[in-house]
């Protein structure tokens, strides 16, 4: 997920009662729950730097611990030096804890995964249940969190004295509504796998199906289809009375079996790139002399604004020899 999503997550929780185990204890839920994104720094190395680096070390079970100790020591440390902040180590640690649990807890929720075992296994895991930037979980948080503000307000406009704990209720209702929202996403997402892998696709039987949820329409999934020959692209609508067409797909062939797409294949590039791509799709094209093998992740197909995965791109000369293999940003999928 985002960071105002984290963001608003951690205020959320720091208000749900949280706050009262410790001082300071909002900072920490801020700062622990936000700490594991440093991993974003790696896409100034490009994208294999950001392959290697993002949702990894800093997003797995051992890297979550260690970023929890870690933002305790700071503030118990910090507490030492500033009498006035000084919290005790097992309380901070706690929160720390649920800071940053909760955030390795949401990136879960979406299909671009995370390395949870990381570094003992290099296996993606991920619940295809929410979007990178969901509207509608940032519009639950936000109105838990502003609504009762704006209550305040109006109370004491109109000469009322505002409820004690209408801060810690909004922000309590709030995680509820994120959490009802997830579990009927949970039960959306069965449906739409379901309706998927009962299909037929240009009279191909399906071999592998995912669906991920729209940012904003919480009705329409976006399919994904892996056939004998093809991939396939296609909208799953849930709604009451809406009929799924799986001719209305968008097919993606597989190319042809050949020397270059071979060659390409085995290089440590393309091995790198299929240990992370649920849904690879070859491109074989003449380039010069030669040929270029562009490895596509189809999750990251969608005709929605800002779907931008990561390619692998190999260049071979006319022998189907490997002369250059690198990754790559892929361009923007949208408007």
């Amino acid at each position: 997920m985002e960071p105002v999503t984290h963001a608003l997550t951690s205020i959320a929780l720091g208000r749900a009662g949280l706050n009262k185990v410790t001082r300071m204890a909002t900072p920490m839920l801020l700062v622990s729950g936000l700490v594991a994104d440093v991993d974003w720094v790696s896409r100034l190395g490009g994208a294999s730097a950001f392959l290697h680096g993002h949702r990894t070390a800093t997003h797995s079970l051992l890297g979550t611990a260690v970023l929890s100790v870690a933002v305790t020591l700071v503030f118990v440390f910090a507490g030492r030096k500033v009498p006035q902040f000084a919290i005790g180590a097992l309380p901070a640690l706690l929160v720390c804890v649920v800071g940053a649990g909760v955030h390795l807890l949401l990136d879960l929720l979406n299909g671009y995964g995370v390395k949870l075992m990381w570094p003992f296994s290099a296996k993606w895991y991920g619940w295809d249940l929410a979007d990178s930037v969901d509207a509608w979980i940032i519009f639950f948080l936000l109105a838990g969190l502003l609504l009762p503000e704006l209550f305040r307000l109006v109370l004491e406009e109109i000469g009322s004295k505002p409820k004690r704990r209408g801060r810690q209720r909004g922000a309590i209702v709030s995680l509820l509504l994120v959490a009802l929202f997830v579990a009927g996403r949970a039960v959306a997402h069965q449906r739409a796998v379901a309706l998927l892998d009962s299909r037929e696709y240009r009279g191909q039987a399906p071999l592998v199906v995912a669906a991920f949820p729209r940012p904003s329409n919480p009705f329409i999934w976006s399919g994904v289809v892996e056939t004998d020959n093809a991939l396939v692209n296609v909208d799953v609508p849930l709604s009451p009375g809406a009929v799924f067409d799986p001719d209305a797909a968008a097919v993606h062939f597989k190319p042809e079996e050949s020397l270059a797409l071979s060659n390409a294949g085995n290089t440590a590039t393309a091995i790198e790139f299929l240990g992370y791509a649920r849904f690879p799709l070859a491109h074989v094209e003449p380039e010069g002399d030669g040929y270029q093998v562009r490895l596509r992740d189809m999750r990251f197909a969608s005709e929605l604004p800002g779907r931008r995965g990561i390619i692998a791109v190999i260049d071979l000369n006319a022998q189907s020899l490997v002369i250059n293999e690198h990754l790559e940003f892929d361009a923007p999928s949208g408007p």
